[in-house]
């Protein structure tokens, strides 16, 4: 069992590169089996598909996307930024999911996006009916909205600002980003005290 989750887990790494640099329909399965290592009849035992393969390495990326982004609807500028972050950090994620947009039918994304986005929506428009954001922007408007602005320097949108320009000024980009979601979301500029209490809330999780 031990060497099957071992396989199974380097086929996972190797398609990830090999999906995230060519895409589905690029990609090819003898590739990603000499990466791995492995028989190429073993990736359709395991995954039975190119196509499930390409869905399977997709899902346990964005599971650990979920994870790690949590929104909290009192801070979405530092949602926003944690946001941004991710998607730097995870230049191989966001250039799978670019891929699947492309080549995938309109309507037909993965069911755990539509759950998880329907999921953060339900959240944003409950804290605006509390009167904890403001209600110019629908709450499935402004999460699209946070979205495309914290990933809009990444890998797979780039807005046209070099690499070596995003690493020099990280910081800057932070600053207006937040500052735009504050704007769009309606909620006024942090306290010292209310960011003290969300970075003890962030450490805790």
């Amino acid at each position: 069992m031990r060497n099957a989750e071992a396989s199974r887990q380097r086929i996972l790494e190797a398609a990830t590169a090999e999906f995230s640099a060519h895409g589905i329909a690029g990609a090819r399965v003898d590739r990603i089996a000499k990466a791995a290592g492995c028989n190429k009849n073993l990736i359709y035992i395991y995954f039975k598909s190119k196509d499930n393969l390409f869905k399977t390495v997709l899902k346990k990326h964005l599971s650990s996307a979920y994870e790690t982004l949590p929104v909290d609807p009192e801070n979405l500028p530092d949602f926003a930024v944690r946001v941004f972050d991710f998607a730097m950090a995870n230049p191989e994620l966001m250039r799978l999911m670019a891929w699947h947009n492309l080549e995938t039918k309109a309507g037909r994304f993965l069911e755990e996006r539509s759950v998880e986005r329907s999921g953060k929506v339900a959240l944003l428009a409950r804290a605006q009916k509390a009167g904890q954001l403001g209600t110019a922007l629908p709450a499935g408007f402004l999460m699209n909205a946070i979205l495309a602005l914290a990933t809009a320097w990444s890998a797979a949108n780039a807005v046209g600002l070099p690499d070596t320009e995003v690493k020099k000024r990280p910081a800057a980009l932070r600053r207006n980003l937040a500052e735009a979601i504050r704007l769009l979301a309606g909620t006024p500029k942090p306290t010292s005290k209310r960011r003290e209490n969300v970075g003890q809330r962030r450490r805790r999780r």
